[in-house]
């Protein structure tokens, strides 16, 4: 056996990458037992001397990093692809990886979770040098997408429900496809292309990024305010009327009235009320009315001041303040964005939401959660959000988008019918606000598009179809530029280099898979061409940038590669 992918790993990301590369034709050996005793012993009897490369896709960063680290050393020239959620390991390995990629599965699908989040309908992306959008809008008028949008690459079409065929998704169709007003169309072109047209990137909320400050000192002013004790107040208001009525008497009774200031008789009422000895000033010469004032002074300061001191120590480290912090925090936000799940994907969505000047909250059901410090500046609600008590606190009934994160499926599905139940259409003075995204992170790409086509919801995103592509173009020696989703479809950016004698050095354009769209050729000789024709023809040497369904654009990468050596698919015993 040679020229073999090993893959490592036995949840849904690893089981999803091993179908992947068998239905492109790879030969695909997968470690069953990845117990990191027996790693060395696994890798040498899957033939890792002689593999192409090495997937280690499990969802524990230990064993992957074990794996990579003995691949690495038994075959320098293998691919290595690692899956590291750690940002220190990641980094350090990748460092000095060699052949192959270390990807981190949150990085790869957080962008899709914010855009969607966010309501964006454009994703940049850069390839060639230069930057792209991929641009979702509905079609303002019947007419041929030429028509509307000139040069512009269409990457997909779902029709509306002015169409035949409603809800019917067309990947990269032709320039002269109909299409009726109200049609969803994915357009692709260059920034300055799409400029011209008023379509802009997404940039980042500034304005909202300088008020965080005084939001956030504002917040917590009302939240102390709410969580002090009714009766704190008035314990304040009773040391300070000892302490100024002591003071006044003092001032103009004490004998000799003309040694006592008004800063000296604060100070001595200060002294006798906190029973801290006398010094400068004493009662032992005074009237017996005035030493007779002086037993009840100490008697008064030392309760008042105790109760005092009560208060302030169960304002400060009370367990109900440090649970309920993130709700009384969460009580006067207005179109901020709930995260649920705090999990490696939640975590990182969430510092991109806040780079990005947004307020977010979170709500997490485990209070030893270790992203907690991630989202220290953010409040953070604790319980189950499956309860409405738990979502209202978060005040999601104010928010303008929720994205729900955890680590499980059913509970996000859960989530997300008491979402929809809970909100449904809201109508406020003077503003109609039109539907809260929700967000369903599904890492089940078939279960997610059931559960969106049976309730009805529009932005559900699996995490491993988003993800999957970048593993397996790494293993495969491909060049995977980014990830998108147009509805419940996924398509990826590839970049090929096409090899002499390869399937696609000589052939032209047309004869390219319909599924795919090329949007730039690179040659050492010219300039970058930009929507080549379809009559273009593909030379050795050549860089071919493309768009398309991930499995479709998978295949015709593939093309560009020498011709490969078939040989059967194996699969090590546990």
């Amino acid at each position: 056996m040679h020229g073999h992918i090993i893959v490592s790993g036995d949840d849904a990301l690893a089981t999803t990458i091993a179908e992947e590369l068998e239905n492109a034709g790879a030969t695909v050996v997968k470690l069953i037992d990845d117990s990191v005793a027996d790693t060395k012993e696994d890798l040498i009897e899957a033939g890792i001397v002689r593999a192409a490369a090495v997937v280690c896709a499990g969802d524990d960063d230990a064993i992957n990093l074990e794996i990579a680290l003995l691949a690495r050393k038994a075959n320098p020239n293998v691919r290595v692809v690692a899956r590291l959620a750690n940002d220190v390991l990641r980094e350090a390995v990748a460092d000095d990886n060699g052949p192959g990629a270390i990807l981190d599965v949150a990085e790869l699908a957080a962008p899709s979770v914010v855009e969607a989040a966010l309501a964006h309908t454009v994703h940049p992306f850069e390839a060639a040098g230069i930057e792209f959008l991929v641009s979702g809008s509905q079609a303002p008028y019947d007419a041929t997408l030429r028509e509307i949008y000139a040069d512009l690459a269409p990457v997909a079409v779902i029709h509306g429900e002015n169409s035949p065929a409603p809800g019917l998704l067309e990947t990269c169709p032709g320039r002269d496809l109909k299409v009726r007003a109200g049609d969803w169309t994915a357009m692709i072109g260059t920034v300055d292309e799409l400029t011209a047209r008023g379509i802009k990137a997404p940039r980042p909320n500034t304005t909202r990024r300088r008020q965080r400050r005084v939001r956030l000192a504002i917040d917590v002013a009302r939240g102390l305010r709410n969580d002090v004790n009714p009766m704190f107040m008035r314990a304040v208001a009773a040391v300070l009327t000892v302490l100024i009525g002591s003071t006044v008497l003092l001032r103009y009774c004490y004998q000799p009235q003309a040694k006592m200031t008004w800063v000296d008789a604060l100070y001595f009422s200060t002294e006798t009320i906190a029973t801290v000895g006398y010094g400068d000033f004493s009662f032992l010469t005074q009237p017996t009315w005035l030493r007779l004032f002086s037993i009840g002074l100490m008697f008064g300061g030392l309760m008042t001041t105790a109760v005092l001191v009560a208060f302030i120590a169960d304002l400060l480290i009370s367990q109900r303040f440090a649970h309920t912090a993130g709700r009384r925090r969460a009580r006067h936000l207005r179109n901020h964005i709930v995260v649920v799940g705090l999990g490696s994907f939640g975590s990182r969505v969430v510092a991109d939401l806040t780079a990005a000047g947004y307020e977010v909250a979170v709500i997490e059901i485990d209070e030893n959660n270790r992203y907690l410090s991630t989202a220290a500046e953010v409040p953070v609600i604790f319980g189950d959000a499956t309860l409405r008590q738990t979502l209202e606190a978060a005040r999601v009934d104010t928010a303008r988008a929720i994205a729900v994160l955890t680590h499980d499926d059913m509970t996000n599905i859960e989530t997300g019918i008491v979402l929809r139940e809970m909100l449904g259409p809201r109508v406020i003075p003077r503003v109609i606000r039109p539907d809260v995204p929700i967000v369903l992170r599904i890492f089940d790409h078939a279960l997610g598009s059931a559960v969106a086509e049976r309730f009805g919801f529009d932005t559900v995103r699996s995490t491993v179809a988003l993800a999957a592509p970048w593993f397996v173009g790494a293993a495969m020696g491909l060049q995977v530029l980014g990830t998108f989703s147009v509805g419940q479809r996924y398509f990826m950016v590839g970049g090929m280099h096409v090899a002499a004698g390869s399937e696609l050095d000589g052939m032209r354009m047309f004869e390219l898979s319909t599924q795919t769209r090329v949007i730039a050729i690179t040659r050492d000789d010219t300039p970058v061409q930009l929507h080549p024709r379809r009559d273009a023809r593909l030379r050795a040497g050549d860089t071919v940038y493309l768009v398309g369904p991930y499995r479709e654009l998978v295949a015709t990468l593939q093309k560009g590669q020498p011709p490969q050596p078939e040989v059967g698919r194996e699969r090590l015993p546990a």
